[in-house]
């Protein structure tokens, strides 16, 4: 199957698919079962793999470094930085650890994990003197809401962020108000993880309907759904060979108009605005 991609501000192309690893690298006895379902999406061509230094203390770094051993050219690598590292030669020393977890010299895209206390300008300042030493292609940012980003957009670099990473699922929708159309407007994609809400998804009972008829799982079905969004990239988490499978396989799956119908009454859109969730 081809994976379809999405263009960013800096001209780089990004999958619309790829693999999270949140929760990866927090257990030695798991950590075989981890590199191997990595390297088995990369063998389907899911090159997409995000992580941060948060995700096991820089443990699922080191994991994706197994897996990705001689393949980096391969992968489209995301890491994010803790927001009390964000500072100007914070961020800078931040990243530099994560690349020597990571065993690369260079990020695709980096990202500022939330917002923190730090001003953006020197996070900003930061990711720009990290993109012209070539320690990243490209910067953006993670769980910022419409005034966040418009606030960045008025500062030096801002301009150049290439993607918001936020909570976005058949659960979570709230962004479809205010915060998604804004980013539509403004070309930057939107990077959805816990597109099964950490799996309590899975038992509601229009999802397992629509699932049973199509002859799928219900998270194919959240997944599915989440493609069809305009200018969505998603990332479900990818730590067993079968979910790797599960996840790539919801490529095929086109819900038709009455399905997705059936899932806008059942998980409707909020009609106003609402705060920006964080898992």
């Amino acid at each position: 199957m081809t994976i379809r991609t999405l263009r960013l501000p800096s001209g780089q192309t990004i999958p619309e698919l790829g693999m999270g690893t949140w929760r990866m690298g927090e257990t030695p006895k798991n950590r075989q079962t981890e590199v191997a379902a990595l390297r088995h999406g990369l063998d389907l061509g899911l090159s997409l793999i995000d992580t941060a230094e948060m995700y096991g203390e820089g443990g699922a770094e080191e994991v994706i470094a197994e897996a990705i051993s001689n393949r980096r050219a391969e992968v489209f690598l995301v890491s994010k930085v803790y927001p009390h590292n964000a500072s100007k030669q914070g961020t800078i020393a931040a990243c530099d650890r994560s690349l020597q977890r990571l065993q690369t010299d260079y990020l695709d895209l980096y990202l500022l994990h939330w917002r923190g206390s730090i001003p953006l300008t020197e996070t900003l300042e930061a990711l720009q003197t990290l993109q012209q030493a070539g320690k990243i292609r490209s910067y953006g940012v993670s769980n910022f809401d419409v005034a966040d980003l418009e606030e960045a957009s008025h500062l030096p670099g801002g301009k150049a962020i290439a993607t918001n990473q936020v909570l976005y699922n058949l659960m979570r929708r709230g962004i479809e108000v205010n915060l998604l159309p804004w980013c539509r407007q403004h070309h930057i994609p939107i990077m959805a993880y816990s597109p099964i809400e950490q799996g309590r998804l899975l038992n509601h009972r229009t999802l397992q309907a629509i699932a049973k008829d199509r002859g799928v799982t219900t998270a194919q079905v959240a997944i599915a759904w989440l493609l069809h969004q305009e200018e969505v990239i998603v990332i479900p988490k990818s730590s067993r060979i079968e979910h790797v499978n599960q996840n790539y396989a919801a490529l095929e799956l086109q819900l038709n108009a009455a399905e997705l119908s059936t899932l806008n009454q059942a998980f409707p859109s909020p009609t106003k605005a609402v705060p920006l969730e964080m898992l």
